[in-house]
């Protein structure tokens, strides 16, 4: 399979192959995400990024003692890699949470998931701070900062990015990147959030394009949901061009638009930015 403009890993959002996980639009598939990995190969992909959930959290391989292993094990038969991990975990339980008890918890499991990271040869947990889990005001970023801050050294340590996915505008986000002293805390970049916010993807960039290290592709329409790659008001030409002179290395996350089945959709998705530009 031809890519003509990256040759960056192209990978897809864990379950868009699959039956929905009790009727869920995006969650780890318990009890059938191995099902996933030869479907990818068949597609040609070259990783999934899996979901860790707040429900059924000790039930995900990405937490349980021989959970790596097993991943290990499907990557090993598929050639299908996991590089990254979209914890939406911290959106149900955000790390600056109000009530400390809620916040300690949530540190707790970044650290494991950090330790079992490092043996799985993760690049990046992405930590998504959107929707419910948005930094409303200062007081939420600064107490995000206080409890992100004991896990970066970990982070360092096993090599892997603790990638924010925010909904800040592009000016305050890179002041909230510049507030930690580590290139391990870096940005996930997601095509379709920004267009549903209205952001310009070029001045995205400039703000802080040399630190993306995992970008999630999706279409959205300004203010509202995912829809069907190109049809909505993500504008992929100029995110590209955006990106082109930084010399981006990591994953291309498809995290389009799904049906109930899934497969047939994300291949005709596939099939349209892979032509454009993977």
């Amino acid at each position: 399979m031809t890519r003509p403009h990256y040759p960056n890993p192209v990978g897809v959002m864990e379950g868009r192959l699959l039956p929905k996980y009790q009727g869920r639009y995006q969650a780890h598939p318990v009890g059938y995400w191995q099902d996933e990995f030869p479907r990818a190969a068949a597609l040609g992909l070259d990783c999934i990024e899996f979901i860790l959930d707040f429900n059924d959290a000790e039930r995900n391989p990405l937490l349980r003692p021989d959970g790596p292993d097993e991943i290990l094990a499907a990557s090993a038969r598929t050639g299908v890699k996991v590089f990254t991990v979209c914890a939406d975990y911290f959106m149900e339980a955000p790390l600056h949470h109000a009530d400390p008890a809620v916040s300690a918890r949530s540190q707790a499991v970044l650290g494991r998931l950090l330790a079992h990271g490092k043996g799985l040869g993760l690049t990046d947990i992405v930590i998504p701070c959107v929707d419910q889990s948005s930094m409303k005001d200062a007081d939420a970023r600064d107490r995000f900062v206080a409890r992100l801050l004991p896990l970066v050294a970990q982070a360092e340590d096993a090599g892997i990015n603790l990638s924010l996915e925010t909904d800040l505008a592009p000016q305050p986000f890179a002041e909230l990147l510049a507030r930690f002293d580590s290139r391990r805390v870096s940005v996930n970049y997601d095509t379709g959030n920004s267009a549903a916010l209205g952001f310009d993807p070029a001045e995205e960039l400039a703000c802080y394009g040399a630190r993306i290290s995992d970008i999630h592709i999706k279409d959205r329409v300004l203010g509202g949901g995912s829809v069907v790659l190109g049809t909505g008001n993500t504008r992929f030409e100029r995110f590209f061009e955006a990106l082109r002179p930084f010399d981006y290395r990591g994953p291309f996350i498809l995290q389009a638009y799904r049906d109930d089945e899934g497969v047939a959709v994300f291949r005709q998705q596939l099939e349209w930015v892979r032509a454009r530009y993977l």
